[in-house]
């Protein structure tokens, strides 16, 4: 790996996200409208919100940087660009990185300003500490960088990375205890919900939301977290083509 090339590919993938506003607006302008449009749907009932709102923090930046990552990888390789830069002296862990540093700066972007809305903005009520909430955010938004980076080593087309969201993204929303308590489930449900990371992306925020000191389920839930990201990182790196056929 070459600190230069990973952070020469970061610049690359920022400078073209730069010219695809509707991009930009898609990870920073839609977490904080669907947010605000919670709100209001929960504007009798303030207590859901704090509980729904706290969970959706954590869900919101999965999601759309797992669309936008793996859409944006598989339109590089279907174009060309990743075959041409592989020839060059760039290696895949140089390329896997530098996207992931790109997209990682806009998530920390993204979470910042769906929490920053969400506590100061619409008065989410939470036991501990905003910080706390950011790092929960920013966490789950690089595990959905490294999702779609390795989904998208799997589809043709564009058409085929969505395909995947029903696959990869759903079944983890509906076990993730959103909908639910995970310890409610039949035991068999519970016990895939307990080995899905967005089950322990909710389950930090609710700690956050619930008490006031940072406490060892916190740091074990957002370690699962940022492991699993790595993890699927390093997997991105393996699995990575240059080309798609």
């Amino acid at each position: 790996m070459n600190i230069s090339r990973t952070l020469a590919t970061a610049r690359r993938v920022l400078r073209q996200l730069g010219h695809d506003p509707r991009t930009i607006a898609l990870l920073l302008i839609v977490p904080c409208v669907l947010l605000t449009l919670l709100y209001w749907v929960f504007d009798a009932s303030p207590r859901t919100f704090d509980s729904v709102g706290a969970s959706l923090l954590g869900i919101f930046p999965l999601i759309t940087m797992f669309l936008v990552t793996s859409i944006a990888t598989l339109r590089e390789r279907t174009s060309g660009t990743l075959e041409r830069l592989l020839s060059m002296p760039l290696g895949k862990a140089d390329l896997i990185l530098g996207y992931a540093l790109a997209f990682g700066a806009l998530a920390v972007v993204q979470a910042a300003l769906a929490t920053g809305l969400a506590i100061w903005g619409l008065g989410l009520d939470v036991a501990g500490s905003p910080w706390l909430l950011l790092v929960v955010a920013l966490l789950d938004a690089l595990l959905g960088t490294a999702l779609g980076l390795f989904v998208s080593a799997f589809a043709a087309s564009e058409f085929q990375a969505v395909q995947f969201m029903p696959a990869i993204i759903f079944p983890q929303l509906l076990l993730c205890g959103l909908f639910a308590p995970r310890d409610t489930m039949q035991p068999v449900l519970e016990a895939v919900s307990n080995v899905l990371p967005m089950s322990y992306a909710v389950d930090g925020m609710n700690e956050v939301l619930r008490n006031s000191s940072v406490t060892g389920d916190f740091f074990r839930d957002a370690g699962i977290v940022a492991g699993c990201a790595l993890l699927v990182l390093a997997l991105g790196a393996a699995t990575l083509r240059r080309r798609t056929a």
